[in-house]
């Protein structure tokens, strides 16, 4: 794998995490996979090893490192361990830096420095039974009542929906406004009127909690809003590139794991009394997996270097998801059938990269809707 993008303290931070994981996880992940859910003790032994929230503040109990390097390593060290549980990425790629731009010093003060230790777990919901992509087809409603609104609607496929203390919730708050009419409110574990459902039976990623919640009448308290009133599009829309970056790195991570499963099972299984890495179509196979993962990985990382200097846009980011996600997918699948019926076999690594890969050009905005961004930032 190249590094050219990562420095010795870049390096030194991946020993960590490697060992973090090697340590505290992979012993665990068949195990997580049946129940599930990983434990809340997990999230307390992850903030301990400083693996949480680099860009929160020193002032807010964060380490104050705006280095999007750094949250990559973790991701790129937890699909290098095969683990589908932790939902680190959620928490401080996605959803605690919301709280990090947007939320007052009260409000963080409240709750930054538990997204640090790991005693707040977050999660956001803006998906709706019937509204995935279509965000501006949310029909959650926030209903102004002086201190406090009023909270109602259900929302599913909430990644750390069931561990979540803290859900960003996309609500209605102007009915009339149109885009302008969504706001972010913050629903604390415990609110009268907040509800988790199922824990969500998946294809793959078994280990991570995925929830459906429901919101009656849940009075949300007016200094638990999030930012301003009525930008709440307009902060989603800020906040998606991230997101999608951060799903591209997971992405190539994968692949190269993918790909190292398919080289080394390629040079030890024998069939007609030779390994089948030495057959020409094999052979090609590996060498078409090996080029693409080299053209992924220098595209992602001259993506993370433009966001880094603040220099990534909507396109570049929503052209690394699609591109890094459909690879994963097809990458699973040929080192399926490399393994023949052993890559059909959950006990080995392949399989489960299978079928945890399903879902990554899905979340975080289908492939087709990184397509028609692309699309449209081209004049067409």
């Amino acid at each position: 794998m190249s590094t050219s993008i990562f420095d010795a303290e870049h390096e030194d931070f991946r020993k960590t995490c490697r060992a973090f994981y090697e340590r505290e996880v992979s012993p665990y992940n068949e195990q997580w996979d049946k129940d599930g859910i990983v434990p809340r003790e997990l999230w307390l032994k992850a903030g301990e090893a400083g693996l949480l929230c680099f860009d929160v503040p020193e002032e807010y109990g964060g380490p104050g490192i705006d280095d999007f390097r750094f949250n990559m390593i973790v991701s790129e060290e937890q699909a290098r361990a095969g683990s589908a549980g932790p939902g680190f990425s959620v928490h401080s790629d996605i959803i605690v830096p919301y709280l990090v731009k947007l939320a007052n010093d009260e409000q963080k003060q409240r709750w930054l420095p538990g997204c640090v230790s790991g005693e707040l777990i977050t999660a956001i919901a803006m998906t709706e039974p019937g509204a995935g992509s279509d965000l501006q087809g949310v029909r959650t409603s926030a209903i102004d009542a002086g201190d406090h609104y009023v909270l109602n609607g259900s929302k599913t496929f909430i990644s750390n929906g069931i561990n979540a203390d803290l859900v960003i919730v996309v609500a209605r708050t102007n009915p009339e406004a149109g885009h302008l009419g969504y706001s972010l409110l913050v629903v604390e574990r415990g609110m009268e009127g907040f509800e988790r459902g199922r824990n969500l039976d998946k294809i793959g990623l078994h280990g991570q909690d995925t929830a459906e919640l429901s919101f009656t009448d849940v009075r949300v308290p007016k200094a638990n809003l999030l930012g301003e009133e009525g930008q709440g599009f307009i902060y989603l829309m800020m906040n998606l590139p991230q997101e999608r970056l951060i799903i591209a790195a997971q992405a190539v991570a994968a692949c190269e794991m993918i790909f190292e499963l398919c080289l080394d099972y390629a040079k030890n299984r024998q069939a007609f009394g030779k390994p089948i890495g030495k057959f020409q179509h094999n052979r090609f196979l590996l060498a078409e997996m090996a080029t693409e993962v080299r053209i992924a990985r220098t595209f992602v990382n001259d993506c993370v270097m433009k966001h880094i200097d603040g220099q990534l846009d909507a396109s570049g980011a929503s052209m690394a998801k699609w591109w890094t996600t459909e690879l994963q997918n097809k990458l699973a699948g040929q080192g399926v059938q490399l393994h023949g019926g052993y890559g059909y076999m959950l006990e080995y690594p392949i399989a489960r990269a299978f079928i945890d890969s399903r879902i990554s050009t899905i979340y975080g905005g289908t492939t087709e809707i990184q397509k028609e961004i692309i699309g449209r930032s081209l004049g067409i």
